[in-house]
């Protein structure tokens, strides 16, 4: 069987966090908005009356006649069928909360450039976006790096890995999150990872995997840029 994945073509966004997954598991998928016409299909997807549980917006994953959308669903499901989530339910839900909380970081990061809304350019927003860049730069990332940090530190199976002795998806999603903020904030994430050695390690341990690293090398990678939740603007890292 051959996944499906829904996301819009020129950017990395929300649904890079799947195609993570789907590229460490080795897994046959298609980017469908990718294709010739692709886009049209995905937003042709939106318009069929045959689908019982219609996503709200991409990204969402089309296994058979299942479709999933939200990015940490989507995630939960793979890990379980992949090897990419604990066989222990405690330990599945906990890699599902550091996901949600994963979530909750990149949409902190996207309302930096954002922060009155997606329906407004950037320029229409300035002054409200430096106000909000600041307050996530100076404090927002240290807390959530620190809190990832503390969970590598009291993880009973090593400090190598968030959730017990072996490569998940959440250490995945950690991974797309720093490589976000090293593109959007520079200065201060090179300053947090400083700090947080075990967060800057992880990085590199999933960098070194080799499907992951085959893959940031290939074309499949869409480079960061500024359609994407990350955004780098200069004047926002301070």
């Amino acid at each position: 069987m051959t996944y499906e994945l829904y996301y819009w073509p020129g950017i990395q966004g929300r649904g890079e966090f799947v195609r993570l997954a789907l590229e460490e598991a080795g897994a046959n998928y298609i980017n469908v908005a990718r294709n010739r016409q692709g886009e049209a299909t995905l937003l042709n997807f939106f318009e069929r009356t045959d689908v019982t549980h219609p996503s709200f917006a991409p990204p969402f994953l089309k296994d058979g006649d299942l479709i999933i959308g939200q990015t940490a669903a989507i995630l939960l499901y793979l890990g379980d069928r992949h090897g990419l989530a604990p066989k222990d339910a405690a330990s599945r839900l906990w890699a599902h909360q550091i996901q949600l909380t994963i979530a909750d970081l990149v949409s902190e990061a996207h309302d930096s450039h954002h922060p009155l809304g997606a329906d407004l350019y950037y320029e229409e927003q300035k002054p409200e976006a430096l106000r909000r860049a600041k307050g996530f730069r100076e404090e927002r990332i240290q807390k959530y790096f620190d809190w990832f940090e503390t969970i590598l530190a009291r993880n009973r199976d090593g400090d190598t890995h968030l959730v017990g002795n072996a490569l998940s998806y959440a250490d995945l999603s950690l991974f797309q999150v720093i490589e976000g903020l090293l593109y959007a904030f520079p200065k201060k994430t090179r300053a947090v990872l400083a700090e947080t050695p075990r967060v800057a390690r992880l990085r590199r341990i999933v960098a070194q995997r080799p499907r992951i690293r085959a893959y940031l090398a290939s074309d499949r990678r869409v480079k960061f840029n500024e359609q994407g939740i990350f955004r780098h603007y200069p004047e926002l890292d301070g």
